[in-house]
């Protein structure tokens, strides 16, 4: 069976597109940059995932571009880039910064030299400020002083909002595998093992039924350490009644893909169980207004009613979506302060999350914005938390 991944030429036309966008931007050239936790905007155009270095892709108005590396990474690199072009930056070294006495490496002045940007006063874009460190910002800034560097992140919001084909069927493939590997857990799950062993029965899964990692540090929480809405799990041993938060992911072709809901390792009554199944409902609430043209600011303002109306006002946390893709957290998230419309193909996390005095919960799944409402990318998750008697 063929392997579920973007084709090369998907890499050739993403270039493109963003050429006709920096055109459209009056932009000379725009930088991407990211490390491997945060690798999107370099892998969409390249391919290359770094590892422990930095990297970056450098794209010129005119559909030329080029992948940066640090001077590890030069032979790595060179073998998985999709691109035609790859220089060696010293910016883009380890955080151990190693000095590399005996390098010769590349400038931004090569790197651009080879697009066909030239030139003192060019107007350099540069996306994921927030993943470009200040040595390689310095670095622009000390290669060309006379230069314009404004913030082009919407450029890349712009480019990855809308999913092709492609990007469907590696998403549509990490839930499968998620979804397996929420099923072992589930079967494997006993009180006196901990949440630490439950991950690695998740993992052997996502790797045995084909992802290339994690889609995200997946995490199996129980009981206190459910309030937290980013966390990692621990040595905890469950015991009888613990409520268990799952929330397990794969990565196709770097596409990440998560599924979560809670389970509880006896009956689930009283408070708890009215909140697990509130969060449930404003659940079910959320996916019932996706649909292509509706305004993303309404959505979240109708769900943070809705929460507000049920009495649980200050158990809110964030609103109802958010973008998912490369990162399964990526933009455009869905919040009162949002000003777009939804579009076909948008992909988003239904993300209910609700957190209490002793414990928190969440449910999650993958839907695909259509015409007339969504597609569900990831299998249905249950309806009510499911109990498990020992």
């Amino acid at each position: 069976m063929a392997r579920v991944c973007i084709p090369d030429y998907e890499y050739k036309e993403r270039v493109q597109r963003c050429a006709a966008i920096l055109r459209r931007e009056n932009l000379d050239v725009l930088i991407v940059n990211g490390n491997e936790a945060d690798y999107a905007n370099p892998r969409y155009f390249s391919g290359f995932w770094p590892l422990f270095e930095r990297a970056g892709v450098a794209i010129a108005a005119n559909g030329d571009a080029a992948l940066m590396v640090g001077p590890e990474s030069s032979i790595f690199g060179a073998d998985r880039n999709k691109l035609d072009k790859i220089f060696t930056l010293l910016a883009y070294r380890e955080s151990a910064n190693p000095a590399y006495p005996e390098l010769k490496p590349d400038t931004f002045h090569d790197v651009f030299k080879s697009l066909g940007v030239s030139g003192e006063h060019i107007r350099i874009g540069v996306a994921s400020y927030l993943d470009t460190s200040v040595v390689i910002f310095n670095a622009i800034k000390e290669a060309f002083p006379k230069a314009e560097i404004v913030d082009a992140g919407h450029v890349m919001v712009e480019l990855r909002r809308i999913k092709s084909e492609n990007e469907l069927a590696c998403l549509r493939e990490g839930y499968r595998i998620a979804n397996i590997a929420t099923e072992e857990v589930i079967k494997a799950i006993r009180p006196g093992m901990t949440e630490l062993q439950m991950v690695g029965v998740a993992q052997k899964a996502v790797y045995e039924h084909g992802a290339e990692y994690e889609g995200l540090p997946m995490y199996v929480f129980s009981e206190a350490s459910t309030r937290h809405a980013i966390s990692r799990s621990s040595y905890r041993e469950f015991q009888k009644g613990d409520i268990v938060q799952l929330n397990l992911s794969a990565k196709i072709d770097g596409y990440s893909a998560a599924i979560g809901y809670p389970i509880c390792l006896g009956k689930l009554e009283g408070q708890r169980r009215d909140i697990v199944q509130f969060c449930r409902e404003a659940h079910a609430w959320s996916e019932k207004q996706v649909k292509a043209g509706v305004y993303a600011a309404d959505i979240a303002k109708g769900f943070y009613k809705y929460f507000v109306d049920n009495g649980y006002e200050k158990n809110y946390v964030y609103g109802p979506l958010h973008g998912t893709g490369i990162i399964e957290v990526e933009a455009p998230w869905c919040e009162t302060s949002s000003d777009y419309f939804l579009q076909t193909n948008m992909c988003y996390q239904v993300d209910t999350y609700i957190s209490a005095d002793t414990f928190g919960t969440r449910w999650e799944k993958g839907i695909a914005v259509k015409e007339n409402g969504f597609e569900l990318l990831s299998p249905e998750i249950p309806e009510v938390c499911p109990e498990l008697l020992f």
